[in-house]
């Protein structure tokens, strides 16, 4: 290898590496792993599959074929032939021609012809996490397209590993949240309960021999049933299914928004509104934090602000001094009353500041708030791309 191929190679294999520490999407860093894989050996085809544990793959990523090759082809393969080997056998596969090997079994109409194989195993300790593959190259593939294949294969673990850590972490955190807001419906909606109790006991007592303080208890028995009702309507609203993965942090918050506005509006609250759409390659912890903070953020001003309009912005943080956006940015503002923060954290108050910020330092992201009596609230929560801890 000539001093200039060398270094070609070790600038793709340190892009390679960087992805997997950058903490992007994990889609996004396998298929950088694959892309890196193909070029660097020379191979014409290149894929990665992650089994789902039911006999097919949960992921199968491949470069080298069009997207309409891809969809020629038809669903994901199950895993037969070539690539069940590469679960089971923790030996590289190095064919000089796949169609040869009694072990290959078939391949759809559309798929392209192969060759020469490579495939790699991508291991945690003793775990099978799922396999590197290439195919045709001119003259076969070489022991030290083997073992450079193996390093790929090795930094496809730490991205898989990773992924399952975050996905552990957010599981995690919704636990908590749960546990949290129920001891909040709890105490929030138990407190208001015991109060009906006592004074609809109380309107009785008096109701033959004081009608006007018994209805003046009826009263209140309304007026503390409607506080008890918005209680659990907020913390209903909040314990709704976060469908993240599905939907996306963008639809979610638009979900949540649209929910919140309707039932604003026929309570005569404010309104409610929501610009964004998705910011790709965000962890999955740094997209929960993010919908907790703009939920605690529509709850405070909801609670506290006095407002006619409330809105929710989510969108590409992308200073001003720069021409780069590096993660996601959201506000969440109100043309409310306001607030001197300063004299609230005197006061020992927090309204929610304090779990707000512990929640943006958890993804390493910067909270703002900005605010003045009579000028209206913003909350600002910038979280650098694909940043989990």
């Amino acid at each position: 290898m000539s001093p200039q191929n060398a270094l070609d190679t070790m600038r793709r294999l340190s892009a390679a590496v960087l992805a997997v520490s950058r903490h992007l999407a994990t889609d996004e860093v396998l298929q950088t792993i694959v892309a890196t894989a193909r070029e660097l050996i020379g191979a014409e085809y290149a894929a990665l599959g992650v089994p789902d544990g039911a006999g097919s793959f949960a992921q199968f990523l491949v470069d080298g074929i069009s997207d309409e090759q891809w969809a020629a082809i038809g669903p994901l393969p199950r895993q037969h032939g070539m690539l069940a080997v590469m679960l089971e056998d923790p030996a590289p596969q190095r064919l000089p021609d796949i169609r040869q090997d009694p072990r290959f079994r078939w391949w759809p109409k559309a798929h392209p012809e192969m060759d020469a194989f490579l495939g790699q195993q991508i291991r945690d300790g003793d775990e099978i996490l799922g396999a590197l593959f290439l195919a045709n190259k001119a003259g076969g593939f070489t022991k030290d397209d083997e073992e450079l294949l193996g390093v790929l294969a090795g930094h496809a673990a730490i991205a898989l590993r990773h992924a399952r850590l975050y996905e552990r972490e957010r599981e995690l955190a919704i636990t908590r949240e749960r546990n949290r807001l129920a001891r909040e419906l709890h105490d929030a909606v138990a407190q208001k309960l015991f109060a009906l109790r006592l004074t609809s006991q109380a309107a009785a007592d008096v109701l033959d021999t004081d009608p006007a303080r018994a209805r003046a208890e009826l009263e209140q028995v309304a007026t503390l049933a409607k506080e008890a009702a918005e209680e659990l309507r907020s913390v209903v609203v909040e314990l709704r299914p976060a469908e993240l993965e599905e939907d996306g942090l963008a639809v979610t918050l638009r979900k949540h928004v649209e929910v919140l506005d309707r039932v604003n509006q026929t309570a005569g609250g404010p309104r409610v509104t929501f610009e964004g759409a998705d910011v790709k390659a965000l962890s999955p912890a740094a997209e929960e934090v993010l919908l907790r903070v703009a939920q605690e953020a529509l709850h405070n001003a909801l609670r506290h602000a006095d407002a006619t309009k409330i809105s929710v912005r989510l969108h590409e943080n992308c200073p001003t001094a720069t021409k780069s956006c590096g993660g996601a940015a959201l506000e969440v503002a109100d043309d409310g009353v306001g607030f001197d923060p300063a004299a609230v954290r005197r006061a020992g108050r927090s309204l929610g500041l304090v779990s707000m910020r512990d929640r943006a330092k958890s993804v390493r992201g910067r909270l703002d708030v900005t605010s003045a009596p009579g000028a209206g609230t913003t909350i600002r929560l910038e979280v650098d791309r694909g940043r989990a801890s």
